[in-house]
């Protein structure tokens, strides 16, 4: 069996935008919105080694927040709106800056996390000094 071709940072990082397999590129990450597919149709990679835990939630919840509270800001310190106009400008954009980039940060650690081979931490054995 030949060598696997290695690939770079940027290459591993734009398959993982695109949402495609990170070894091959050309397979689909996803079956569902953010529910993983069990292996890649292209090359058979098995997905089971991906555990992203919330990390995509927490970065997407950082940005988005500075976002919608930068934005909520301006407003109500140049407009002074009601509240009731607050919630239907606000809410809109909390679900647009939400939703839409967090299959594509899931897949871009998950890319990321396949490049650099994270594994959990295990403790050596050692003698004692």
């Amino acid at each position: 069996m030949s060598e696997p071709v290695k690939t770079t940072v940027l290459q591993s990082a734009l398959r993982g935008l695109a949402c495609r397999c990170p070894r091959c590129g050309r397979g689909k990450l996803f079956s569902g919105f953010l529910t993983l597919a069990p292996r890649c149709q292209a090359c058979g990679l098995d997905y089971t080694f991906i555990d992203t835990g919330d990390g995509p939630a927490i970065f997407i919840i950082m940005l988005a927040g500075a976002i919608v509270v930068t934005c909520a800001l301006i407003v109500e310190v140049k407009y002074q709106p009601p509240f009731w106009l607050h919630a239907v400008l606000w809410l809109p954009l909390i679900l647009v800056t939400t939703l839409l980039p967090l299959r594509s940060m899931k897949a871009l650690l998950i890319a990321l996390q396949f490049h650099h081979k994270a594994a959990p931490g295990r403790l050596i054995d050692r003698e004692p000094k």
